[in-house]
């Protein structure tokens, strides 16, 4: 980060998008809060907090950001690219947060999703922005828990994975800036594995209310 202060663009006014879009307000970036009402309740509350919050439209907020957060729930996000317009994405680094989450109850805790083991709905959010450099993170986590965690073991692993090597280290910047370890995990097609991980993170909050948690790689 270096002190830079950057446009950023968060398409979804969810927990997720509000969450991440605070923590880039911390750090002095003007964050806009993307919504398909922008007059929302949650919307006017969230930028009524500061004076560096803004709300648009997908597009408007597509336009706006040099670094952009897709934070919708994952069954809207190839919509959401759309209203958006893929254009306005070209050649920026996209943070994809979503996850695959179908609306059906988990079975045993365990989420279903609608993709199948060999796809990925991050593959699908970079087919959808071909130009656009997405980088999938910020997923296997709940939102309470994603910006300065604290835990008595260290500092807790964000895995990512996508297709742009530059993207992907601006990416671990801002991993790092909200407090956590960074974990490469190569090209988008890994989000095959990264995506179930957030099954695996809501297995213990809907079996036993536990949402607390987060992973980490040990690597010594």
């Amino acid at each position: 980060q270096g002190g830079d202060t950057m446009k950023i663009g968060i398409l979804g006014s969810g927990n997720v998008g509000r969450v991440l879009g605070a923590g880039f307000r911390d750090q002095g970036h003007t964050v806009m809060l993307g919504s398909r009402d922008p007059n929302k309740p949650e919307v006017r509350q969230w930028v009524g907090q500061d004076s560096g919050a803004l709300a648009g439209t997908f597009e408007q907020t597509a336009q706006f950001g040099e670094l952009v957060v897709l934070a919708t729930l994952g069954r809207a996000a190839e919509q959401a690219i759309a209203l958006a317009r893929p254009a306005n994405l070209a050649g920026k680094t996209v943070i994809d947060t979503t996850n695959p989450i179908a609306d059906a109850p988990p079975v045993d805790g365990v989420l279903v999703f609608t993709t199948g083991r060999n796809e990925s709905l991050g593959e699908r959010v970079q087919a959808a922005a071909p130009e656009a450099h997405v980088v999938k993170a910020f997923n296997s986590v709940g939102a309470a828990r994603m910006i300065h965690p604290k835990y008595e073991q260290g500092p807790p692993t964000m895995f990512l994975c996508g297709n742009d090597a530059a993207a992907k280290r601006q990416v671990e910047g801002v991993i790092r800036s909200f407090g956590w370890e960074p974990f490469d995990c190569g090209g988008m097609i890994a989000s095959r594995a990264l995506e179930p991980l957030c099954m695996l993170w809501c297995i213990p909050g809907l079996r036993q209310n536990q949402w607390t948690h987060a992973f980490k790689l040990l690597t010594k």
